[in-house]
This record gives C-alpha cells, structure tokens and sequence, in this order.
C-alpha cells in the first residue's frame, strides 16, 4: 500500500468537498477547485477526513494512488490557505512595474515585455534592499489557489529572462542559488 495515498487528508474549517462520479470539487474561504479523477478511485469523506481509495493492487492503480491523494490534499490547502512563489530580479535597470492587472518588464531589451496573468493568479511587486548591500532587489510574489497554476505563472515569469551564469542578473526563484561561471581570463 502506498504510503502517501493511505495517509487521511485532514478537512479545515469552512472546506466543504462535492463528490459527484469522478468530479471533485472543494470549496473553501479563498475559492472553489475542481478536478477530475480517474474512475477507478474513490474518494470518502469521514469525520471529517478524507481517504482515497483504489479498486486494486494492480500496477496502474498504485502508480497513481499517492498522486492522486497529493492533487487532492493540494486542492484543500490551496482553498483554505493558497500558494505563492516569490521571484526576484536581480540586474540594473531591470525591473517590475503593476499595470491594471498586467506587468510591464524592463529586462534590458529594447522594449518592456508585459505579462498578464490567467484568472485565478495575482501578481505582487515589491522593491527591497538587500542586507549589507547598497543594490535593491524587486522582489514578484504569485499568489493563488491552484498549486499547479502558480508554479506554472512562476515558470513562465522565470523563463522571460533567467539568471545569467556569468553576471547573476536574471529573475530566480527567491533563494535559487546560480552557479558562477568564470569569465575569459587574458592570455
């Protein structure tokens, strides 16, 4: 028996969980998710706990016995306390700006870039100092209740212009490390 697919999912306060054949749907005080689940699994909600069950020891099932207790426990915290990553960018001149909604980058093009985020997602720029350092880093925080959702927006938020090995300027996932490399040396 997988380990993480027997353990119980525990229900917070004000989380309420509609199960109609394969569609789950939790609510909560941040929102409402819904997923569908394979057909195979049940899903059973008892004082105030809820376990997934699978029909068999079958290879297939218990492949997916503990992911589908992970997405499941996900969708209850993302609706009761929600998810965020925080990004830093780190090089001179660039930074974030709030549009509305949308964020207009100065990542040392030509031109900003602007990104505006999927419903469900909200973006939070901040400019900080860094300890013992006169440079200021702004900071990105991505906030939602989809875990899935906010690690994707942050993918994307990253890929707009990643660290560079060589000078460190880039966006990084707040405490990323990025390996130095060392320039060309004179002959």
């Amino acid at each position: 028996m997988s380990r993480v697919g027997k353990a119980p999912i525990p229900l917070p306060q004000g989380v309420k969980v509609e199960i109609t054949g394969d569609r789950l749907k939790v609510k909560g005080p941040l929102g409402i998710l819904e997923r569908s689940i394979h057909s195979g699994f049940q899903v059973e909600e008892k004082d105030g706990k809820l376990s997934i069950k699978r029909p068999s020891d079958d290879k297939f099932y218990r492949s997916l016995h503990g992911l589908t207790r992970s997405l499941v426990a996900n969708m209850v915290v993302g609706v009761f306390q929600g998810f965020e990553k925080v990004l830093e960018i780190i090089g001179v001149g660039y930074k974030a700006d709030l549009i509305g909604r949308k964020l207009s980058f100065q990542l040392g093009y030509c031109h900003p870039i602007i990104f505006e985020p999927p419903e469900g997602i909200n973006l939070e720029p901040k400019m900080m100092a860094r300890a013992g350092r006169e440079d200021v880093v702004e900071t990105i925080t991505v906030k939602g209740i989809d875990k899935e959702l906010v690690g994707q927006v942050a993918a994307k938020l990253r890929s707009l212009q990643p660290p560079d090995p060589y000078k460190g300027k880039g966006i990084r996932y707040k405490g990323e490390r990025v390996r130095r490399k060392t320039g060309k040396t004179a002959a």
